[in-house]
């Protein structure tokens, strides 16, 4: 039975459950037009229980609302409606003409800044709305994944861990490397003039291990992956791919958005670990040549100048980060609409946010870690 019809005080209670999809269509379209809305003020849907939703059978059920709402019946689900129906009702939906007022040209100067502040204030809260909207749906979604394995989808994640985290090992460890030296280099020539360029050692340990590790790491991840998720995004979006996959009842946020998250949160500290240690190894190799210290001298002093926190204070950021990159990149390609133009907008912004929000998630952590005296 694909529809059970409940009379309650409010009106009907109608519980869809099964397959609805091109097989079933026409049996669907028969319960539902044997439905009888006479006398009814309040239609209650629930789609809780439905195994699959195809177009087809959404096509079904958009047709049945409409005559349930031409008929005055008031309209309601319980929880979200599918995205089957969202699209339907996007497609369908008459074009709406711009109603934004304009200011004219004969205004004051005072009146178009006004005019500027309001707008951009609008869309600032416009924004907070979309990103807190997108957060929590990514929630929803990761939470629904422990139902099943599957839903998680562990092949995707293991190959975004390849694409966001081992093929960026070169190019991290690069600038691991060549920051390393340049802050040992800047130390000892500073420290050796006043005969303490041991302290050099401490400097690149401790810088490296707490923040310049983690911290260029999500710099350059944030450069080369919140691009590439936005692009990758907003190309599908250009193409219609994402409407074709909630047509055929995939939700784009379980196999699109998810892995990519998941993949960038697994890679993004192991590639902190690398750099750590390339890191480290680049202060020991110009402490050598440049200082004439051991690699032993240079060990010994690396291990008592790390607390048992150092580490863990620079990991610990680095899950974080990874969901801040991610989320600017998915989010904004997601955005995409309309032209190549506006996937290069949203890609640039992408870019630009994810670096910005890992700055201010750093000095936030720093003020965090400094009140607990870690």
């Amino acid at each position: 039975m694909a529809v059970e019809v409940r009379r309650t005080a409010a009106g009907l209670q109608l519980d869809l459950t099964g397959e609805w999809g091109i097989g079933e269509v026409e049996a669907d379209r028969a319960q539902l037009s044997a439905i009888d809305l006479g006398a009814v003020h309040e239609l209650k849907v629930s789609t809780r229980a439905i195994g699959s939703l195809e177009l087809s059978g959404a096509w079904a059920l958009h047709e049945f609302l409409q005559r349930a709402r031409a008929a005055g019946v008031a309209v309601s689900f319980e929880g979200t409606p599918p995205a089957q129906l969202r699209l339907l009702d996007e497609t369908l939906k008459e074009p709406e003409a711009a109603t934004a007022p304009q200011p004219s040209t004969g205004e004051s100067a005072e009146h178009r800044l006004l005019y500027d502040i309001g707008r951009n204030a609008v869309r600032a809260w416009q924004d907070l709305f979309d990103a807190t909207a997108f957060l929590g749906r990514s929630c929803l979604t990761f939470l629904g994944g422990f139902t099943s394995l599957r839903h998680l989808r562990p092949i995707s994640i293991a190959r975004h861990v390849y694409d966001t985290g081992i093929t960026a090992i070169p190019i991290v460890s690069l600038i691991a490397f060549l920051i390393s030296v340049i802050i040992a280099y800047m130390s000892a020539q500073q420290l050796r003039g006043l005969g303490v360029d041991i302290y050099v050692v401490d400097l690149v340990t401790i810088g490296v291990l707490r923040e310049l590790g983690v911290l260029l790491t999500s710099i350059i991840v944030a450069g080369r992956t919140a691009s590439s998720f936005a692009a990758e995004l907003g190309s599908m979006q250009l193409n219609e791919e994402v409407d074709a996959l909630i047509a055929t009842g995939v939700d784009p946020f379980e196999v699109l958005v998810l892995p990519r998250l998941l993949g960038l949160t697994v890679a993004l500290p192991l590639l902190t670990v690398i750099a750590d240690l390339v890191g480290l190894a680049g202060g020991a190799v110009l402490c050598r040549y440049l200082l004439d210290m051991p690699l032993t001298q240079y060990l010994s002093r690396a291990n008592e100048a790390i607390s048992p926190t150092t580490f863990w204070v620079g990991i610990i950021k680095a899950p974080v980060f990874a969901l801040l990159i991610g989320f600017a990149g998915c989010r904004h390609g997601l955005q995409v609409r309309g032209s190549a133009r506006v996937l290069g907008h949203e890609v640039t912004v992408a870019v630009v946010q994810a670096i910005f929000l890992v700055i201010l998630a750093d000095a936030l952590f720093a003020v965090f870690f400094m009140k607990l005296d870690i």
